[in-house]
């Protein structure tokens, strides 16, 4: 449905026949780490996030995965393998089939 009060016209999942169904009854203002997203639009009672309606309790426990300015580097371990090893063990796979 489309929302009627924070972002007039816009589909909301939260919107329903008796408005905004989301725990506090509103969208709320971006927080500061939400500063640079994509997902920021200006909505009637200034920024709000166009994906989730409380920017602030998705920073609580890290990164917000709606965050499109955030980029995560992943470590990968590089584990050495012994040659010798890894070809006993495939030979090893091939005969239990």
């Amino acid at each position: 449905m489309q929302c009627q009060t924070v972002l007039p016209g816009a589909e909301c999942t939260f919107w329903g026949k008796q408005g905004c169904v989301f725990t506090e009854g509103s969208c709320q203002p971006i927080v500061e780490n939400c500063e640079g997203c994509d997902r920021i639009v200006d909505g009637s009672i200034g920024k709000v996030c166009s994906a989730y309606p409380a920017p602030e309790k998705k920073w609580v426990g890290g990164i917000c995965n709606f965050a499109s300015h955030v980029k995560v580097e992943i470590k990968t371990d590089d584990a050495k393998i012994n040659p010798l090893k890894a070809s006993k063990k495939a030979a090893g796979a091939k005969k239990k089939k």
